[in-house]
């Protein structure tokens, strides 16, 4: 399932009228890691907001604590229920459009992280956010946030055993699947992490041509 998921990311996306590529508009700076993955995102969001106070910063992290509407965020405020009501419906009203005319199965939906990180890349692009900080949600490699080309930059917070049977039981396992995040030519930061695990991370780099840096 995992090898799927990317392929099927993609083809959801086209069925709502949107291609990878242009998702490269939201200036993305996607995140991963085990622990702090979601608080570093927030932090991110909140800086960003300060440092630039005239710029539209989009935030999308899970899980949420109340309401699914808290995981889709402009200036770090959920997206109200209205609005979020008014993005569901028309992805799912693109999805059943497309379906009936290239003559799909309705019914067949994305699973319930793979829709709302559709709907989250359909409200940051239809508000046209300048930048959006966006949380993976397991692993990294074949997560459906990394449908992305080219972020801005990826980050990857303290890795520790988490999501076992898809991301495998040691840390090295795991380190492979969050440095999937990784693109050619994009900048990568770290914290320090386990011997073994940064390793990992350290030949990922370099196979995807990225420069590595460890804080």
């Amino acid at each position: 399932m995992n090898q799927t998921s990317l392929p099927e990311m993609r083809e959801w996306l086209r069925r709502i009228n949107y291609t990878p590529t242009d998702l490269n508009s939201l200036n993305m700076i996607h995140i991963t890691g085990t622990k702090g993955k979601g608080s570093t995102c927030a932090f991110i969001s909140s800086l960003l907001q300060t440092l630039f106070p005239d710029q539209k910063i989009g935030l999308f992290t899970s899980p949420h604590l109340k309401a699914v509407n808290e995981r889709i965020q402009i200036n770090s405020q959920p997206i109200s229920e209205e609005v979020f009501a008014r993005y569901f419906w028309e992805v799912w009203d693109l999805l059943e459009k497309s379906a009936e005319k290239e003559g799909l199965d309705k019914a067949k939906k994305p699973v319930y992280f793979r829709f709302l990180t559709l709907m989250a890349f359909h409200a940051f692009l239809d508000m046209k956010v300048d930048t959006a900080v966006v949380e993976v949600g397991v692993g990294g490699e074949y997560d459906s946030t990394n449908v992305v080309e080219n972020p801005t930059c990826t980050g990857i917070t303290s890795l520790g055993i988490d999501h076992v049977t898809v991301l495998g039981n040691t840390l090295e396992s795991i380190a492979w699947h969050k440095g999937g995040i990784y693109k050619k030519g994009v900048p990568a930061l770290t914290v320090e992490q386990p011997a073994g695990a940064l390793e990992v991370l350290r030949q990922r780099a370099l196979e995807r041509e990225v420069h590595l840096s460890v804080d």
